[in-house]
């Protein structure tokens, strides 16, 4: 049986990926490579230990594993993330790219490779691992180090990188990366940045309140069921427009993360986050043949050295760019060396659509080994490193490097001055979203019909019935965002005129002449673009004609309305990407800054489930008194607590925020996280309520609830008193009790007898 054989296989990699975890923990290896390890053990590839055989289920349990993996990924990437980043870090991020592409090609031009090989190479070493970096900062212990912070920003940023490679390389396989390639790709590009704000508005405006509803009127197992079919269904969105079922995942992870149950999210994924993951490295594990791994080991060297070469040069180079002193950027780079996960995926991409040969899955293999082996070295003495080269350096780069950041300094200083800039910069950007959100509704409305056609009109008197009512709903939606462009443009237009004619002798005249040129010029092209998009195969020339006219008299009927529907959409929008603002995450408390001067460390530590410290106050664990450590914060569920009070109890999953010397810290987190061999079991399950009578000649008689301390002693709550038919429900603490009362108390089965066993006393 067929759903026998996919449950054996996936029991068996869940197993092998578990016991693999275990002892790559035990050992300080990264998990990644360890799951790819136990991959290749009980791939095809390998007998007599080859346990899976058959080649589609284990590309199954990749793409399934591929779409729990970027789902994650999108989660810990937020629109409001990326744009708190700023600019310098997208620039940053931006001209790394072009330089590893443009050394790989002299890279691979002295291998004697072709074009596609090439381009995914560059594709694979453009993208840092963030699992791997985000691991090794943990365990150097930097992870809340200002450059540290920059690295994990770097590598996700380049997350957005890689699932726009991997658009662009799916296409250069498709138009066979020939000549005509590069326009069908730039094509690909712009479809896909439609297709991505479409999905992205679509989905801000209705998971946030699915989400909402879900957590008032369902239980969080019903939550998790339906989240996890928003998942799959969006990536199989994503697949049936052309793309992967990564952007899918990626784009419903990165909504999610700007809602207000993100968290709650993140909990209930999180084991099968875990557990999926686990399975795709497994998976792409059994896709290579370990003999390959043997036969390229020299290739694997030679394009390690050149990435750990390379990467951080050209992020030494990048940073310093964007604004960044020489020595943080060299460090940012330094840290920024290992790859991985996403290396892995676009060598499968490659290879299953033979683009690039077999070798390139054992070549993404072995230099991820490498680098994340090489990494925590370069990542524990990345300060001496770049003190050792910047002493080096001779005088003449110094002064380059003084006067760019003086003319940077100035040009950013002008920028901010710049009126024209500053009153443009906004509608700027928000004319590219509708322009974007426009494009993926006219180039995706096809698919969009197929989808919505069964719950149309139709019949044999109204045959077009269904188009009709479709295609009339869809010009209504569109001309919404359309009416917010031309409203954009005209501002635009008005101040660009202002500002290039102040001053002049006839500025009155030909303020006019220029606003009226700019919005005839933008009339113009947007009635191209429009006609250019316009799904209407075979029905004439005359069609954009129709449609404006049609969409003119409907703008001027209903101009009030569209204008009013397009500023709540907007208000509804910023509302979902601000919504989380105020609660600022870890990575950006406050204490986050420079601290290398005082060798103090600021590091995390997560308490585990039996953690023997759970439950007890920070005054009870004397931290600062036994280590000299100070807890800085406490990330609870979510929930930063800043500067916590001594009477904060720790519980089982708190990130504690340690600040202190390296040593002393160390010292620390080993007292946090241990777990002894006896553990006392919750006993919350077996919680009931006991009506339990007060004898004649009791000792408790006579006495106050203070006084007897039932809660501290037995661990019950006194729920009410019954004394001679009158009932004191939850009595305070000077209410006593008195023989022959019916006492209601509240605890455990064990509890309760233990507390009747005294009053018999």
């Amino acid at each position: 049986m067929h759903g026998i054989d996919f449950i054996q296989d996936l029991a068996v990699v869940l197993i092998v990926a578990g016991l693999v975890g275990w002892l790559c923990h035990r050992i300080g290896l990264s998990v990644i490579v360890g799951f790819l390890g136990a991959g290749m053990l009980i791939g095809p590839f390998t007998p007599p230990f080859s346990l899976v055989t058959d080649v589609e289920r284990i590309e199954t349990l990749s793409q399934l594993g591929l779409v729990f993996l970027m789902f994650g990924i999108g989660l810990r990437l937020s629109f409001r993330r990326l744009r708190r980043m700023g600019l310098p870090l997208v620039f940053a991020v931006t001209i790394n790219t072009l330089l590893i592409y443009y050394l790989t090609r002299i890279f691979g031009a002295a291998m004697h490779w072709n074009a596609a090989e090439t381009l995914f190479l560059a594709a694979m070493l453009m993208v840092s691992s963030s699992a791997i970096i985000g691991k090794i900062l943990v365990e150097v212990g930097v992870t809340h180090d200002a450059t540290a912070q920059s690295a994990m920003s770097l590598s996700v940023v380049e997350d957005v990188v890689a699932v726009v490679m991997l658009t662009i390389l799916s296409s250069f396989a498709k138009f066979d990366g020939g000549g005509s390639g590069g326009t069908k790709i730039g094509e690909t590009i712009g479809v896909m940045g439609a297709f991505v704000v479409l999905a992205g508005v679509l989905s801000l405006l209705t998971v946030p309140w699915l989400l909402r509803r879900l957590s008032v009127a369902v239980s969080e197992e019903l939550q998790t069921l339906c989240m996890a079919g928003l998942l799959l269904g969006l990536a199989v969105i994503a697949a049936r427009a052309g793309y992967s079922l990564a952007l899918g995942a990626f784009l419903l992870g990165c909504v999610v993360a700007e809602t207000a149950q993100r968290t709650q999210v993140e909990r209930t994924f999180e084991g099968l986050h875990d557990v999926f993951s686990a399975v795709f490295f497994v998976a792409i594990g059994m896709q290579i043949d370990i003999r390959m791994l043997g036969s390229t080991a020299g290739l694997i060297v030679v394009v390690a050295v050149f990435s750990l070469l390379m990467r951080p040069l050209v992020c030494t180079v990048g940073f310093f760019l964007s604004g960044t002193p020489v020595r943080d950027a060299l460090r940012i780079g330094l840290i920024a060396t290992p790859i991985g996960e996403f290396s892995l995926i676009i060598a499968q991409l490659g290879v299953s659509l033979a683009v690039v040969p077999a070798k390139f899955y054992p070549l993404a293999v072995g230099v991820a080994l490498l680098t994340s082996l090489v990494a925590p070295l370069l990542t524990r003495h990345s300060e001496k490193i770049a003190d050792a080269l910047l002493a080096r350096q001779p005088q003449w780069l110094q002064s380059v490097q003084s006067g760019y950041r003086n003319w940077l300094q100035r040009l950013q200083q002008r920028g901010r001055k710049n009126v024209l800039w500053q009153l443009s910069r906004k509608r700027l950007i928000q004319i590219g979203v509708e322009v974007l959100l426009v494009s993926g509704l006219l180039l995706f409305s096809n698919q969009l019909f197929v989808l919505v056609e069964e719950y149309l009109p139709s019949g044999s008197n109204f045959p077009r019935a269904a188009e009709i009512v479709f295609w009339g709903t869809l010009g209504l939606v569109t001309l919404v965002p359309l009416l917010a462009i031309w409203r954009n443009v005209s501002a635009l237009a008005m101040i660009i005129a202002d500002s290039t004619t102040q001053g002049h002798p006839r500025a009155a005249i030909f303020r006019k002449v220029v606003e009226t040129g700019l919005k005839v010029a933008a009339g113009v092209a947007i009635f191209l673009w429009v006609s250019a998009l316009v799904p209407f195969e075979g029905m004439g020339r005359w069609v954009p004609l129709i449609a404006l006219l049609v969409a003119g008299i409907v703008v001027t009927l209903l101009r009030t309305k569209f204008v009013y529907w397009h500023s709540m959409m907007e208000v509804e929008l910023q509302e979902r990407l601000n919504q989380n603002e105020q609660k600022a995450p870890a990575a950006k408390a406050p204490w986050l800054a420079p601290h290398g001067d005082w060798e103090m460390a600021l590091t995390e530590c997560v308490l585990p489930d039996l953690a023997d410290v759970r439950g007890r106050t920070l005054d009870e664990l004397g931290l600062r008194t036994k280590f000299g450590v100070v807890v800085a914060g406490v990330d609870r569920q979510g929930v930063m607590l800043g500067n916590p009070a001594p009477s904060t109890a720790l519980y089982p999953g708190d990130r504690v925020l340690l600040l202190g010397e390296p040593k002393q810290i160390a010292a620390a987190k080993t007292f946090l996280r241990a777990v002894s061999g006896v553990q006392s079991v919750s006993d919350f399950e077996d919680v009931r309520m006991d009506s339990v009578q007060i004898p004649e000649e009791s000792a408790f008689a006579g006495k106050t609830l203070a006084e007897l301390a039932l809660g501290k002693i037995y661990g019950l709550q006194v729920a009410g008193i019954n004394r001679a038919g009158v009932r004191l429900l939850n009595p305070s603490g000077t209410d006593s009790f008195s023989a022959g009362d019916d006492v209601l108390v509240l605890g455990s089965s064990d509890q309760i007898e233990l507390f009747k066993n005294d009053l018999r006393k």
